[in-house]
């Protein structure tokens, strides 16, 4: 209330008080009027704090549908995080259900399954390479299978290392490499695998303080156009490897 309207009814208040007044013929309207003001009052500030108290209450509601709006909002960018990580999971676990199923898990190598697929798909010039490792059985025997798989494992990094971006190793089994040496000749292709061999004949491999050497035969055969890749490239170039042990291994021989 402003101090004009605190005075002015003061006055008003000590005029209907007065006695000497009581006999004037606006007593009594003032007095109605008066009463009228003070009702009308008291209603406006009933009003006033219904109204304060709705405001407070809107307010309040809008802290409260704030605070659950932004708890949803959390609620799905966690199920968001959740739903992302898992489908990375999902992607992860598929790349590595695939690489498992075309790749060796020693070695890294392109598997069987994949050169068969590779095979049936190519129509360049190509020499096939059966490389097989001497006397691994030995290795075995001797000095156990883990001994044997960081042979397995060093002889892989170096056949890797020796070949060109173009050419593909796999591990065909056990011991047994694949090599397919693309758009070489035999020639050129004996040559390419017999550094190969003077560089596994280099290569050392410490298992209980012992330097373990390392020898390969292979066979080559190339592939002669309209035959079949499996039953004929393949099969020559399998009966080359095993002329290469018969004659003495730590070498290559080309299929007749």
């Amino acid at each position: 209330m402003m101090r004009e309207e605190s005075e002015l009814l003061a006055r008003v208040e000590a005029l209907l008080s007065d006695a000497a007044h009581a006999e004037h013929p606006l007593t009594d309207a003032l007095a109605q009027l008066y009463a009228f003001h003070c009702t009308e009052k008291k209603r406006l500030e009933r009003l006033v704090t219904i109204a304060d108290n709705y405001q407070r209450y809107l307010r309040e509601d809008e802290i409260v549908a704030r605070r659950r709006y932004q708890n949803t909002l959390r609620r799905q960018e966690k199920l968001s995080r959740i739903s992302d990580g898992y489908q990375q999971l999902m992607r992860e676990h598929n790349q590595d259900l695939q690489q498992a199923s075309t790749h060796d898990a020693l070695t890294g190598l392109p598997n069987r399954r994949m050169i068969d697929e590779r095979l049936s798909k190519l129509t360049r010039r190509y020499t096939l390479v059966m490389l097989d490792i001497d006397h691994f059985k030995q290795i075995n025997d001797l000095y156990g299978h883990e001994a044997g798989d960081r042979v397995l494992v060093a002889i892989a990094q170096e056949i890797r290392a020796a070949l060109r971006d173009c050419d593909l190793c796999a591990r065909w089994g056990g011991e047994e490499f694949l090599l397919m040496l693309a758009n070489v000749g035999l020639d050129e292709a004996r040559a390419i695998v017999d550094r190969l061999r003077q560089r596994l004949s280099a290569l050392s491999v410490t298992v209980n303080q012992t330097q373990l050497s390392i020898t390969a035969s292979a066979g080559l055969s190339e592939f002669r156009e309209g035959e079949d890749l499996l039953d004929h490239t393949l099969q020559r170039a399998d009966q080359a490897l095993l002329e290469a042990k018969r004659t003495g291994r730590n070498r290559s021989c080309i299929a007749a």
